[in-house]
């Protein structure tokens, strides 16, 4: 996606001409679309509807590819964009992960480093809103973790198909995404941590030395 944790220089707020105010655009409209898409999962979850399910997932992450290739095509970033995607894609994997872990497909510990990393920097994110400074830049490997995970998601839920060698198959894919996705997510969460308390403290140190 073009968007995830914000699309700014790195640290301090720069200017950004190529990002738009119009709201109601095609990328927005997807993503939306993807929000949509998180009741509908749990609603099939819990009916034990597993193959729609993982439609559902397939679905979501064909608008997530889209919505990054339209707003770069046809110039249709926003701002509202930058909020709704990387919302989108959190909101996904928190409900996704607590869904795997109530199905006995995934370890609690997992969920708790990749919950636990999110909650860290949404705090981290919220003291340097506080100090005017912008997001933290979003890395390609920052997205490969994503992309990894919301990969291995829908094969952890195939691990429960009746077929053998589909569920088989699955299984291996499923966790070669995961410890790659796993490693990636952790990896990037530490370097926007650094990042982001290295801000910090330049502006902690600007704030001193004009005293």
């Amino acid at each position: 996606s073009a968007h995830g944790w914000g699309s700014c220089g790195r640290g301090f707020k720069s200017r950004r001409p190529d990002v738009n105010s119009s709201i109601l655009t095609v990328p927005n409209l997807l993503s939306v679309l993807r929000l949509v898409g998180v009741p509908i999962y749990l609603v099939l979850i819990q009916g034990e509807r597993y193959g729609w399910a993982v439609l559902t997932l397939m679905v979501a992450g064909a608008t997530d590819y889209f919505d990054g290739k339209i707003a770069r095509r046809f110039n249709q970033t926003s701002r509202l964009g930058e909020l709704l995607d990387p919302a989108a894609d959190r909101l996904y994997i928190v409900v996704i992960l607590f869904s795997l872990w109530d199905l006995k497909l995934l370890p609690f510990a997992i969920v708790i480093l990749i919950f636990g990393r999110d909650i860290v920097l949404a705090i981290l994110l919220i003291a340097m809103k506080r100090k005017g400074l912008s997001p933290f830049t979003v890395t390609y490997l920052g997205k490969a973790a994503t992309f990894n995970l919301l990969y291995a998601f829908p094969f952890l839920l195939l691990t429960l198909s009746d077929i053998r060698w589909l569920s088989d198959l699955s299984y291996v894919l499923g966790w070669a995404f995961s410890i790659w996705g796993v490693a990636l997510y952790l990896y990037t969460g530490f370097s926007y941590f650094r990042e982001g308390v290295r801000d910090l403290a330049q502006i902690r140190a600007r704030v001193d030395g004009t005293h």
